[in-house]
């Protein structure tokens, strides 16, 4: 008769554990079209997006965290991009990974339809 053993029971619930967090975790590659007209189904979504880089700004928040925002266009819409430290496109094509939030608050500021960045890859 085999013996219960907590070691391989313990291994086998992490292994099971990983497994659900590296399925629920997978990027929802998304048109920036469907976002925007099902934000409540994308909301708090690992998503990935892509298309042309406009309105790029970056800046130093007063804990003197660099930081930048841009709009990331299809040529009919937008969604605004967020991400800590310095931009890696000034201008032209990105892929985006990172996490759709419909309505994100920020202290005393209210963003919509954003994207908190994780990635961003220049084309």
């Amino acid at each position: 008769m085999i013996k219960h053993c907590p070691s391989i029971a313990t291994a086998v619930l992490c292994c099971l554990l990983a497994f659900a967090t590296s399925v629920s975790a997978q990027l929802v590659k998304a048109p920036l079209g469907d976002i925007l007209v099902n934000p409540d189904r994308y909301d708090h979504q690992a998503v990935t997006i892509s298309g042309t880089v406009t309105n790029l700004r970056e800046r130093v928040s007063r804990a003197g965290n660099a930081y930048y925002t841009f709009d990331l266009s299809d040529g009919r819409q937008v969604i605004r991009v967020f991400s800590f430290g310095n931009a890696p496109c000034g201008s032209g094509g990105a892929a985006v990974e990172g996490t759709f939030e419909k309505v994100k608050r920020q202290g005393r500021y209210t963003f919509y339809n954003e994207v908190t960045a994780t990635r961003v890859m220049c084309r």
